[in-house]
């Protein structure tokens, strides 16, 4: 009798403890998994890279088999068996060879190929070869066509024009292809809120879940929305051409205010004026919309996030009116706002730049052109400052503004960029400078720099430019935070996206994406300053400059 219970107990636990070796993978583990291998084969096996294989298909016709497995050792079966069909992967000389580039790592991790929850030693062992073995040459799915700058632009990938987002696994796809782009292309992959392998398992899900083409799309603007990027913009080919109310709003404080107009004739007949509080529209509060809408809104940081809220907050597909209530001197009120093709109703070009008050020359750096450099600083030779207002888009004026203002050659920024031989990887690289050595008749007032979270990419890179001159300061609050050339995306289905392409950093390493530029007098509106008309990081500016007179 002993003896048979001894035999039980060894027999329950020899099976408890091969249960142990060999647990149940869930769903979630097996599609994240699969995305990974699919994404990694994509870009480093050999055969793959080339472009020898139809590689969505070869998605879809793997994720019905990874479904129906259970354990670690039948899923890394299919997976050997799939790259085992695949074909050679030879030995890569040059991959082995040593380098002297200088690489910034901090995106770089292929710690998951030795992952024991999932893989067989087998598996991990054949996954690492390949990345010793990687595939060198014109990748067939990404290309960088412009090497000077080296951001990426996707190439081969199908349009799929119908796209039948019922499909589960046609919704995955979308969604693995957008998730490994980030995964080995975008250079600020190290900088999101939440580590960007949790969010490929928090969105598989959604995905799987979606029962409309609406929540197919609201599940992958949710994964654009993770890399916390101004430039991750979203957009189907079902419309996205908007009509918007007369006036403009920003967050101040919490609150939804109106910071001014696009056309002041339209805004005399509206009940609306400046610093006035929106609380609703059409019945439904602000404050509802902020909670159901923020998952779907991009930015780099909660300035660029808010300033794009405020866009989004009233809007339509067509010209109609939305019902505002809103508060105004203490008093609550409603108006029925019409909305309007806001290029149908912006006034003719503002002056590009003018004279100030005190011999200050102000500039708007948002409508001056290249041409117009000469003659605008020829104007403002002699005064006591000049100010730059860079909340808005320049023109590509930086450098031949710098020429003026810098009385040498001066670095202004570093760059990172995709190695494409090694993906995951990026490669240093010193910037362009801005100044000249030639001009012996540099300006010698003051400079004064003006920034807001509308300042975003290319404003921030003039921003950083100009700041190599001599007694220059930077007055404003926090930018968009979203540096270095865009990369456009093109999903299928009519689905768009971007990220942004290469790194961007001062040339002692500061960081720019997400932060923003450097600021050194911090100001914000205020709702009572737009009450009074003020514009009040202007007027801090020219304070700034009395000041130093």
């Amino acid at each position: 009798m002993v003896n048979k219970i001894v035999f039980l107990f060894g027999l329950l636990l020899t099976q408890s403890v091969c249960f142990a070796t060999t647990p149940q993978l869930n769903e979630t583990q097996k599609l994240a998994t699969t995305a990974k291998i699919w994404g990694f084969l994509k870009y480093y096996h050999p055969q793959v890279a080339k472009g020898k294989f139809n590689w969505d298909e070869q998605l879809l016709e793997v994720i019905p088999k990874v479904e129906q497995v259970q354990n670690k050792e039948d899923l890394s079966k299919i997976y050997l068996d799939w790259i085992d069909g695949l074909g050679e992967v030879p030995i890569c000389k040059k991959c082995s060879k040593a380098t002297d580039q200088d690489y910034f790592d901090k995106n770089f991790d292929l710690s998951w190929l030795n992952d024991k929850e999932v893989f067989t030693p087998e598996l991990s062992d054949k996954l690492k070869f390949i990345e010793q073995n990687r595939f060198q040459g014109n990748q067939h799915y990404v290309d960088s066509p412009y090497k000077q700058v080296g951001n990426i632009a996707l190439k081969n990938e199908p349009e799929y024009r119908n796209l039948d987002w019922s499909n589960p696994n046609m919704r995955l796809l979308i969604a693995f292809k957008y998730w490994n782009v980030v995964e080995y292309f975008f250079p600020y992959k190290y900088q999101t809120d939440q580590p960007w392998d949790e969010v490929l398992h928090s969105s598989i899900p959604q995905l799987k879940s979606a029962s409309t083409e609406k929540e197919f799309q609201d599940a992958i603007q949710k994964l654009v929305v993770k890399i916390d990027d101004a430039h991750g913009g979203f957009s189907t080919s079902k419309g996205t051409y908007y009509y918007y109310p007369n006036f403009k709003t920003q967050f101040i404080d919490g609150q939804l205010v109106v910071r001014g107009f696009y056309n002041d004739s339209i805004a005399q007949k509206s009940p609306i004026k400046k610093g006035d509080v929106i609380l609703a529209v059409d019945n439904v509060p602000v404050e509802s919309i902020i909670k159901n809408h923020m998952d779907l809104v991009w930015g780099s940081n909660p300035a660029s996030k808010y300033r794009n809220l405020s866009y989004d907050i009233i809007r339509s597909l067509k010209p109609t009116f939305k019902n505002i209530s809103f508060q105004s001197n203490g008093e609550k009120k409603q108006y029925d706002a019409p909305l309007f093709s806001i290029k149908g109703i912006l006034p003719k070009e503002t002056e590009k730049w003018k004279m100030l008050d005190n011999n200050i020359g102000y500039v708007n750096m948002g409508k001056l052109e290249r041409e117009d450099v000469e003659e605008m600083m020829e104007s403002f030779k002699d005064t006591k400052a000049i100010i730059f207002d860079i909340r808005n888009y320049p023109n590509g004026t930086m450098y031949h503004i710098a020429y003026y203002l810098v009385p040498e050659r001066r670095d202004f920024f570093k760059v990172t960029y995709p190695d494409l031989d090694y993906p995951g990887r990026f490669k240093w690289r010193d910037g362009m400078q801005c100044g000249s050595f030639k001009n012996k008749e540099i300006y010698s007032g003051k400079v004064v720099l003006l920034v807001n979270e509308i300042t975003q990419s290319h404003a921030e890179f003039t921003t950083m430019a100009l700041q190599t001159a001599d007694n220059v300061v930077t007055v404003g609050s926090q930018t968009a935070g979203a540096d270095g050339n865009v990369s456009s995306l093109e999903l299928g289905g009519g689905i768009k996206t971007s990220i942004s392409g290469i790194g961007i950093f001062y040339p002692d390493g500061t960081e720019t994406q997400r932060k923003g530029v450097k600021v050194d007098v911090e100001v914000r509106p205020t709702i009572q300053g737009l009450k009074e008309g003020k514009d009040e990081v202007l007027e801090k500016a020219l304070e700034l400059v009395h000041k130093d007179s």
